[in-house]
């Protein structure tokens, strides 16, 4: 496997983060170019991207409040998200479909999770489908609930991991 490289993204980020979005989510659930250049704007360190020879394959975003709300749709453009705030809801995660299966998402995670403790975050909470539950369990999640949100017409499940 080569060796990625992390950083938190630029504004000049938001078209490639877009391609690898619309390349890896369905229908409606891919986040428009606007919201992912709203999330690079207003919180690029909860922005992580993941580069290999100098291209964005994937990419975590996040934002932080004090009350998760995981079906709140409006907190997916940050309204309500406050960076002071010690709980991280994690919007995106998403590998390039050309670099899948490599464990480029695993590393990713590890990567953010690192950069949230070391940001004295408390909790990170996300939303998962059931097939991808139980790589979140052996990153260190635990299931929480099935959310009451149908985001993009699909179902969906609440994880939580305590820093």
């Amino acid at each position: 496997m080569n060796t990625p490289t992390f950083r938190p993204a630029v504004p000049s980020d938001a078209d490639r983060c877009f391609e690898i979005e619309i390349s890896a989510y369905e229908g409606d659930e891919a986040a428009t170019r606007e919201k992912i250049a709203t999330r690079i704007r207003q919180y690029p360190q909860g922005f992580l991207v993941m580069e290999l020879d100098d291209r964005i394959v994937g990419f975590i975003n996040g934002g932080c409040a004090y009350d998760v709300v995981m079906s709140d749709e409006a907190f997916k453009e940050l309204i309500g998200h406050d960076p002071a705030a010690p709980n991280v809801v994690i919007m995106s995660v998403v590998i390039d479909p050309a670099y899948q299966g490599r464990g480029y998402a695993s590393l990713m995670m590890r990567t953010f999770v690192s950069r949230m403790a070391a940001m004295k975050k408390e909790t990170i909470h996300l939303m998962c489908k059931e097939r991808h539950v139980a790589l979140y369990v052996k990153l260190g999640y635990r299931y929480v609930r099935p959310s009451s949100s149908d985001h993009g017409g699909m179902a969906w499940h609440e994880m939580e991991m305590t820093l």
